[in-house]
């Protein structure tokens, strides 16, 4: 029960229908839940959501009748292939929607990035709600690649697959790569098999990385998306640096912009980090905040950062307020609404920290009426958002 089975992979057949897949995730609480399904209407749900069950029915695949091999007409490039949920600034998430066509030229980028074949071994456990996730499985199933699925993140395990199964590609994010440089163990394990473990959705910590290497040999490569434009940049795989994200891969453009005037930087200045590329989102739903996403066409990160004069990228702050924990995109407003609920809070501000072993971690500096301890704020939050948003 440890391991996801490919049988329930649900997005391909979803696809070959030509529907289109939303992805929630498990953290989520029933606000956040009911917050989706009203953005996105779905018809249908699969899976094992505990909150999705009780506010729709749930399909059973064990009790399909299936009647056969069906043909369906492949679906329309610019047809919708799924939403995933972006947080932003002013509350809930919003609804991020990508197109086939779009979708199929990130997950081209990314196999291209990571020089992927059939004969690689991929493990991954990123959950499949989050964009890296799902980025991840398409392409490993789509090149024809092994791959290896978890429910949830166990660094003995991890490394008993690495092992046994000669993985060699891992997929980390911080909390990851935090585990891996304090395991005692680590110098046990063979982990010869590995090409490189990629860092991705969260800021590298250079010690950490470097005391990972030291122990086992095996080196790191960093990469940047977003769930908006899911593949931006990725080091080369040899020698990659992990003072920079990388350069732009092949079919996606960048630029750095002022954030006073928004005109655009020469190499070194640092500024906003703006894109393009095919596989850029169609837009949000809500589609009214759609517009102030792009400039000119530009996808507007809300990165802060620069380009030399070699064409490598390196982040260095954030334009918007939001706070990144362990990847996931958490929005100071989203959680403040949650804390101004409660009848002694008179005001409160949300915001983030460095934290080595998740990126960010929140903090909420609240004005009482009346003395309330932090538990009961902080129990507030756990109980209407996902884990991960709690202060």
């Amino acid at each position: 029960t440890e391991i996801y089975t490919l049988s329930l992979h649900d997005a391909l057949p979803i696809w070959r229908l030509g529907a289109a897949a939303v992805l929630l995730s498990p953290a989520w609480r029933r606000t956040e839940v009911e917050n989706a399904l009203a953005l996105t209407t779905p018809s249908h749900a699969v899976g094992d959501h505990p909150v999705l069950a009780e506010v729709m029915p749930m399909m059973s695949l064990d009790d399909a009748v299936t009647p056969g091999q069906r043909p369906f007409e492949a679906p329309a490039a610019d047809s919708d292939a799924l939403f995933v949920f972006s947080s932003g600034t002013t509350g809930m998430p919003k609804a991020v929607r990508h197109t086939h066509g779009a979708f199929a030229v990130a997950v081209r980028h990314w196999r291209d990035a990571l020089q992927l074949s059939s004969d690689d071994r991929m493990q991954i456990m990123t959950p499949p709600s989050h964009i890296l996730g799902l980025l991840n499985i398409v392409m490993a199933l789509d090149t024809g690649a092994w791959i290896r699925l978890h429910r949830r993140f166990d660094v003995d395990l991890m490394l008993h697959h690495i092992e046994k199964e000669r993985i060699t590609i891992e997929m980390a994010v911080a909390p990851i790569a935090l585990a891996l440089a304090a395991h005692p163990q680590l110098d046990g394990y063979d982990l010869s098999s590995l090409r490189y473990i990629m860092w991705c959705a969260t800021p590298v910590t250079q010690s950490v990385a470097e005391a990972v290497t030291r122990r086992t040999g095996v080196n790191w490569v960093t990469a940047y998306g977003t769930s908006e434009l899911p593949v931006i940049a990725c080091n080369q795989l040899e020698d990659a640096r992990l003072d920079a994200v990388g350069r732009p891969v092949p079919g996606v453009r960048a630029r750095i912009v002022s954030l006073e005037d928004g005109e655009v930087l020469s190499p070194g200045a640092i500024g906003e980090i703006q894109v393009r590329s095919d596989s850029v989102m169609a837009g949000y739903l809500p589609s009214e905040v759609t517009a102030e996403a792009f400039s000119d066409g530009w996808y507007r990160t809300g990165d802060v950062g620069y380009l030399d004069t070699d064409g490598w990228l390196r982040i260095t702050d954030r334009a918007k307020e939001m706070i990144k924990v362990r990847g996931f995109q958490v929005a100071p407003a989203e959680i403040e609404a949650v804390l101004h609920g409660h009848d002694a809070v008179d005001d409160c501000a949300v915001f983030g920290v460095p934290d080595t072993a998740n990126g960010e971690a929140i903090v909420a500096a609240v004005k009482m009426s009346r003395p309330v301890e932090a538990d009961e704020l902080i129990a507030l939050v756990a109980d209407r958002l996902a884990s991960y948003k709690r202060p």
